[in-house]
């Protein structure tokens, strides 16, 4: 008796469960959603997806500008092998990357534990620093382009007041890429002091006083408390950095035009250069679906080292 009972009260439950999902109210609501994130939907089939089978098939043509486009396969893939003008501006990218992300790293978590207390003028300090990045990139390096100009500028200005003659910068092979990484050292370091402020203030502060007890300093308690509680925020930071630096193109441009000779030119550039020089739209596209496979492959790796030195994920 008691397990016909049951038998039917699961059968009742099951047919109540059924009429929920097929009723007409759960058919409205299916059809809202689908309305509500429908613009959302399209727009990303439209503007990412479409555009992203585009420029693929793009890569494997030979399309000029005014012209029909003749589809050569995976040749561009091939002639990108044997291009020394793409392994210069890999090998100017690699090296623009190299001097930004630990600069910046540095930087913006000294910056942060000399401002993440709150004491008088911080949150001025705090402002000041981080204005460059809401500021226009082209109007910043249009600024820091006069201020690294040979005889009016101002930092050659400066030197001469200490008997000291300033270089060409921009003009040099060996420093118009260090000018260029700190022009984009200074513009965006603010964005990581902020949030390593953010991670510093939510370390606990009984860790702070359970090292002090042990006989902990300063340098100790950074190493040993500070640095593995922020490590997500490291880690983040880090990432976020590194595919900033590997597509910088506003700067260069404006600075140097991957000049002098091709000292400065990186890797989207060069895409540019293709593309809109050149009118080579294939070939730039092939270019560009390279670059996306290397920050891939960069972003994968670290996602996979990140086990081995990021604490406190959980």
């Amino acid at each position: 008796m008691e397990a016909t009972v049951r038998e039917a009260g699961r059968r009742q439950a099951a047919s109540g469960n059924k009429m929920r999902r097929s009723g007409p109210l759960s058919r409205e609501a299916n059809i809202f959603g689908w309305l509500f994130v429908s613009p959302m939907v399209l727009g990303f089939l439209v503007l990412m997806i479409g555009p992203l089978f585009f420029a693929f098939y793009m890569s494997l043509t030979d399309w000029p500008l005014l012209g029909d486009a003749n589809f050569i396969g995976f040749d561009n893939y091939g002639g990108i092998v044997s291009d020394a003008q793409f392994w210069k501006a890999l090998g100017n990218t690699f090296y623009f990357a190299a001097g930004l992300v630990p600069l910046n790293i540095i930087i913006a978590l000294s910056l942060a534990l000399m401002l993440a207390q709150n004491k008088r003028f911080m949150g001025l300090f705090r402002t000041a620093i981080f204005v460059p990045v809401i500021t226009s990139l082209i109007v910043w390096a249009i600024v820091w382009k006069y201020m690294f100009a040979t005889d009016s500028g101002f930092i050659n200005q400066i030197l001469q007041l200490f008997g000291i003659t300033g270089p060409a910068w921009l003009y040099n092979p060996d420093l118009a890429m260090p000018a260029v990484i700190v022009t984009s050292v200074l513009k965006n370091v603010g964005l990581n002091m902020v949030l390593f402020i953010a991670a510093l203030q939510q370390v606990p502060s009984h860790l702070y006083e359970a090292a002090r007890i042990d006989g902990a300093g300063r340098t100790r308690m950074f190493f040993n408390v500070t640095l593995p509680m922020i490590t997500p925020t490291v880690f983040m930071t880090v990432m976020m950095t590194i595919i900033g630096s590997l597509k910088v193109f506003g700067q260069i441009y404006v600075m140097t035009q991957g000049g002098p000779g091709s000292s400065t030119k990186v890797l989207v550039y060069y895409i540019w250069e293709k593309a809109f020089k050149l009118y080579e739209f294939g070939y730039a596209s092939s270019l560009a679906f390279v670059l996306f496979f290397l920050t891939l492959v960069f972003t994968l790796i670290q996602w996979q080292l990140r086990k081995r030195w990021v604490f406190h994920e959980n």
